[in-house]
């Protein structure tokens, strides 16, 4: 059986890819150090085959004590956010990151020559493709179009320079997943997050769906959107997600290779907004839209192609948005009543 350490365990993305983990067989080692959210339970914490280490991935040391008997790790701790975390942690987002990122190469680069470590998959992010000026954004374009102007975006381009590197100079095999606008339950408001309003609600982490969901559960009207509404997302679902990732761990395909991983299906924010305003109020509710300014790396366009994933690892995200809003929406309207957004 196969050992996985993951880095980021207990965040939103980690949660699902334990469990899929756990699904698939693996033995997992977790790696976070609650600094998002504060300690939380999952579902699959007494799991036998899963241990939770309380750590910062920055610590070398510990991380190379994890690896000593691992066959995989899964890069994924990071400061991570919604559009106006982009903004408030500019400084801090690049800074702590390429710390995290740097750390943990230092480790896998320590334990590698031991053996017993294959390789290492490192989570990167669809603001790679943030300064692009065609769509859809196929693997390669992020070294092709300019470089990202969001700290955020350069961060997780720097991320996949990190990959590419450790395999230059140590040959160490790496794999980089691109997730694009994850849509789940689990995520919350993080501890670090600062009061911005749009209109009579603060937002919930400026991630698009659940400040929406927020927004009319609590009978916002006019519905206050950022921008025009005209942007694009490909809204892809965590279970989904996860599936993609540990599907290229041991895959002979995936091996010194990059992924978009999402689906293909492309929603304009004024169209989410109709489909969650529909959901909860029904179809005749009538909805009236305000538009507030919006942010200034609020990319009009994050539309991907994902033939390469398709056609090399069998992957495809099959999760309609309907049916994630259709798990979604019940969940935050209790952690709205729990307090949580």
């Amino acid at each position: 059986m196969s050992t996985v350490v993951l880095t980021g365990s207990s965040g939103f993305i980690g949660g699902y890819v334990v469990q899929e983990l756990l699904d698939k067989g693996y033995n997992v080692i977790g790696v976070d150090n609650f600094s998002k959210y504060g300690k939380i339970s999952h579902s699959y914490d007494s799991h036998p085959n899963y241990r939770l280490v309380e750590g910062d991935a920055c610590d070398v040391d510990l991380m190379a004590d994890l690896l000593e008997d691992a066959d995989h790790l899964i890069a994924g701790a990071a400061m991570i956010g919604g559009i106006s975390y982009f903004h408030t942690y500019a400084y801090d987002l690049l800074a702590t990151n390429e710390r995290i990122i740097a750390s943990t190469c230092d480790a896998a680069i320590r334990v590698f020559p031991k053996g017993k470590l294959k390789k290492v998959t490192y989570l990167s992010s669809s603001m790679v493709f943030e300064s692009t000026t065609h769509w859809p954004s196929i693997e390669g374009d992020e070294r092709a179009v300019p470089p990202p102007l969001s700290s955020y975006g350069f961060q997780k381009l720097s991320v996949e320079y990190f990959a590419r590197a450790a395999w230059d100079q140590y040959k160490i095999p790496y794999t980089i997943l691109r997730p694009f606008n994850c849509v789940g339950i689990g995520e919350r408001r993080a501890s670090g997050d600062v009061e911005i309003m749009s209109g009579n609600v603060s937002l919930a982490m400026s991630h698009v769906v659940p400040d929406l969901v927020q927004k009319i559960l609590k009978d916002q009207d006019p519905l206050h959107i950022l921008g025009d509404g005209s942007q694009v997302r490909c809204y892809t679902y965590g279970g989904d997600l996860a599936r993609g990732i540990v599907m290229s761990l041991d895959h002979s395909e995936a091996t010194n290779e990059d992924f978009n991983i999402s689906t293909p299906v492309s929603t304009s924010v004024l169209e989410l907004s109709e489909v969650i305003w529909k959901k909860i109020k029904g179809n005749d509710a009538e909805m009236r839209i305000v538009n507030d300014e919006a942010f200034e790396y609020d990319v009009k366009r994050r539309i991907p192609n994902v033939d390469k994933a398709r056609d090399l690892l069998g992957f495809e995200a099959t999760t309609s948005l309907d049916d994630m809003l259709d798990e979604v929406i019940p969940w935050i309207k209790q952690a709205i009543v729990d307090g949580n957004i």
